[in-house]
């Protein structure tokens, strides 16, 4: 490889573009009440704007992982944070519903072309020693970046309006683009990786990872995991902002207490990477975290007879919810590794995670705010979530015993 010219680890500059890439997914949360009044929107259509960014990965994910080896690493990485950039400036120009719609899916494709790529390029860049833990670290790309823009957005709005948001926004793009260009070494040139592909089996083409990918029982299981734990966090993360709105806490109070819970997110994608390092089984490190993930749920919107926790216990309901939960995507992004069918379809692997998970972000919150609209409340959120973390549990049983069929491979 190449010399780059930043101080920054190429791996660092990785994890940081998917900072940026989550930035995007985590900047309407804060905004979702200044929207719903400027535009009028219901409670429903908050819910699709929340989940809009995820339509291209829902549609489009496994096509996007393809693609990835063909395209090169870096210039995926680098064609994402051009759309992000592009879409972000845009949207802040939007006067309607329609258009932020629109733009959120064009956002949706920068995001894919950000995280696609990213697992195969830290592994381009760091040794094998480092791998488990580079993934624990590299799966807090989203808990992170959607907690800066909880905390940062609740003050940005506080003070300008949500147009400078995107603005913003658009601006760290730009940024993080840079960064990518100066700090991660080129892909290989066009011509140098088709002469080099030209003497490699036809098996290694498209079709015939496409075809391992699906083939392989490894891969649905991992992304059916990823798009259950997606669906739940991104509606509790998602609407916590207007639920405590409708509490009555100021915006920036609910926007940092909100934040809070995204960090605290981060503290089990790191952990994650370590205890496997230490040998713990995936297994148990997935069981622990749907399972703590259902009885915070219970905690921090059940009700009975009227009757719940009181708001603390609430906040460290949630903030358990999401800081063990945690150890969920950690857990599957460093199993990606095992289950691949081959290492050449890493990142198709990734990709069909990626879609499974964009698909559960895409309906998880509409259907949280559609119960919630029919019973007058959020005291039902935690059956919704509940249910996915009941079927998280079965799918780690079927990955465990996946996981031992490929053990003497490994």
């Amino acid at each position: 490889m190449t010399s780059t010219r930043s101080f920054i680890h190429p791996s660092w500059v990785v994890v940081l573009a998917g900072v940026c890439a989550a930035l995007h997914v985590g900047k309407i949360p804060p905004a979702l009440p200044v929207l719903q009044a400027a535009l009028s929107l219901s409670l429903v259509q908050a819910g699709f704007l929340l989940s809009m960014v995820q339509l291209a990965g829902m549609t489009l994910g496994l096509a996007v992982g393809l693609s990835v080896d063909s395209v090169g690493l870096r210039r995926s990485v680098l064609a994402g944070l051009g759309l992000l950039t592009l879409a972000s400036a845009l949207g802040g120009f939007a006067t309607g519903i329609e258009a932020l719609l629109v733009l959120r899916a064009v956002e949706g494709f920068g995001f894919l072309w950000v995280v696609m790529p990213a697992p195969a390029l830290i592994r381009r860049c760091v040794s094998a020693a480092q791998l488990n833990s580079r993934m624990g670290q590299w799966s807090a790309y989203m808990p992170f970046g959607t907690a800066a823009a909880l905390g940062v957005g609740a003050w940005v709005l506080s003070v300008w309006s949500w147009h400078v948001w995107w603005w913003l926004l658009g601006g760290v793009s730009a940024l993080a683009w840079w960064m990518v260009w100066t700090g991660i070494a080129p892909d290989a040139p066009k011509e140098v990786t088709l002469a080099s592909t030209a003497h490699r089996p036809a098996s290694e083409g498209w079709r015939q990872r496409l075809r391992q990918t699906l083939r392989s029982r490894g891969p649905w299981l991992l992304s059916l995991t990823f798009g259950v734990y997606a669906a739940q966090w991104l509606a509790v993360i998602g609407f916590l902002p207007t639920v405590y709105a409708g509490l009555g806490l100021a915006e920036g109070l609910s926007g940092l207490l909100t934040a809070g819970v995204a960090l605290a997110n981060m503290s089990g994608n790191l952990v994650s990477g370590r205890l496997l390092q230490r040998g713990w089984q995936g297994r148990h490190l997935l069981f622990i975290g749907f399972g703590t993930m259902a009885l915070g749920a219970v905690g921090a919107f059940g009700e009975w007879q009227g009757l719940g926790l009181p708001m603390a216990g609430r906040y460290v309901s949630v903030i358990l919810l999401s800081a063990v939960g945690g150890l969920i995507p950690g857990t599957l992004f460093a199993l990606a590794m095992r289950l691949a069918p081959s290492p050449d379809t890493l990142s198709t692997t990734v990709g069909w995670m990626q879609q499974w998970s964009a698909t559960g972000q895409f309906f998880g919150p509409p259907l949280v705010a559609w119960v919630a609209a029919s019973v007058g409340g959020w005291a039902w959120t935690w059956a919704v979530t509940g249910s996915c973390c009941l079927v998280g549990m079965g799918l780690a049983v079927a990955i465990d015993r996946a996981l031992q069929l490929v053990a003497p491979r490994a």
